[in-house]
């Protein structure tokens, strides 16, 4: 059994990790300050000037499909690119992205919303996620109802991540009422902000913030559906599952860096006469957060191995959501405890990242979400112990 990476794989990684070092890094400190001052930390023409470097050294579109301009990359490449993103807390992203549900639009609709998001020029967002319908997804509520040609949306979403920079949402909403939301009963819409609906923002413990979507009446041709009438909540479950050990493999980043910081200090910080590292508390702390890292990557490895083989990745890439974002915290915590007052300060990164990686435990699927399809499978026989080494 091999565990090492092929030179490709090598070469890719590398190369984004001099990106990062080169023209992400030194922008950290800025970013702080700025957040730190209640600014955003990365202006949009700012992340599209890095993005625009980054499409110069290669990195565009690593998911989309090459016929679109994308790099079309395998899904362990992926979770290796995003693993190096995470080692800085500037919130960076490679551009030539966009919702893996919208390569479902029709010619009319890719050269309205898909081709102009992956080029940068537009923002999209996906609003699923109501007041009442959190990870109970099939619960929503905002109805869409027939009015001629047309479509009459009304309702709220909340949540939703780039809500208040998007030029148009992916909206999946109630289209029949006689049946199950997630047998025919929902459909998906592309909205324009110009259409009418609004925005409002949604203050969080974390740095920027999702927001509300407020629909009143919004009248949306027929033409923006976005695949078929009742296919809402299936393309929904597409678009969450996505991103499931991309998560995590952008955590492990982040619990490389933060730990290399902890080791760091340990070793130059002196108390009562020795360094820190000398106390065994500390070299626990630093040891179980390596093997939690490690623990962690390799599942999510294996889960992104698993999408690659074209399996069925959804049991592999919950427990890899599920770890991955339970072992960040758990290392960012003990990070900060080994900092000590320092690390509670707005000085060093470590409470930024406190914040933001709590995060990591809710959105795209909660721990109890993911407990309970890992649960399920196994209970109802749907996988095996061990997965494919059973």
């Amino acid at each position: 059994m091999d565990f090492s990476l092929g030179d490709e794989e090598k070469a890719i990684r590398e190369t984004a990790r001099t990106f990062i070092r080169k023209e992400v890094m030194p922008l950290e400190q800025e970013v702080l300050r700025r957040e730190r001052a209640h600014e955003p930390g990365l202006r949009l023409d700012e992340l599209r000037e890095l993005q625009g470097k980054a499409r110069a050294f290669g990195f565009w579109g690593l998911a989309t499909p090459e016929a679109y301009g994308g790099m079309d990359l395998p899904a362990v490449m992926q979770s290796l690119i995003w693993t190096e993103i995470g080692r800085s807390w500037v919130p960076f992203r490679f551009g030539g992205e966009a919702d893996n549900i919208l390569f479902f639009a029709n010619e009319e609709q890719k050269a309205e919303f898909l081709l102009p998001t992956i080029e940068g020029e537009r923002i999209s967002c996906f609003a699923i996620t109501e007041p009442g319908a959190g990870s109970d997804a099939a619960n929503i509520r905002m109805t869409a109802r027939r009015d001629g040609d047309d479509w009459i949306l009304d309702g709220e979403k909340t949540f939703i991540t780039n809500g208040n920079d998007a030029d148009f949402a992916i909206v999946v909403a109630v289209s029949d009422s006689g049946q199950d939301v997630r047998n025919g009963g929902s459909t998906a819409f592309l909205v324009d902000r110009s259409m009418g609906w609004r925005s409002e923002f949604i203050p969080t413990m974390g740095e920027g913030g999702p927001a509300s979507l407020v629909f009143d009446s919004v009248r949306v041709p027929a033409r923006n559906v976005l695949g078929e009438v009742g296919q809402g909540f299936a393309l929904g479950m597409q678009w969450i599952g996505k991103g499931r050990y991309i998560i995590p493999s952008h955590a492990v980043g982040t619990a490389e860096r933060a730990l290399r910081m902890a080791i760091e200090h340990a070793n130059t910080r002196e108390t009562f006469g020795r360094p820190l590292s000398s106390n065994q508390a500390i070299q626990w702390m630093i040891a179980d957060s390596e093997t939690e890292l490690e623990a962690a990557r390799w599942l999510i490895l294996r889960a992104a191995w698993t999408v690659d083989q074209g399996l069925d990745a959804r049991h592999a890439s919950s427990m890899s959501k599920l770890y991955g974002a339970r072992m960040v915290n758990d290392v960012v915590d003990r990070v900060l405890q080994i900092h000590g007052g320092m690390g509670y300060t707005r000085e060093l990164p470590i409470e930024r990242w406190y914040r933001q990686v709590r995060l990591l435990r809710i959105f795209e699927g909660t721990d109890e979400m993911q407990r309970l399809i890992i649960s399920r499978d196994l209970l109802r026989g749907y996988t095996e112990i061990g997965g494919h080494l059973a």
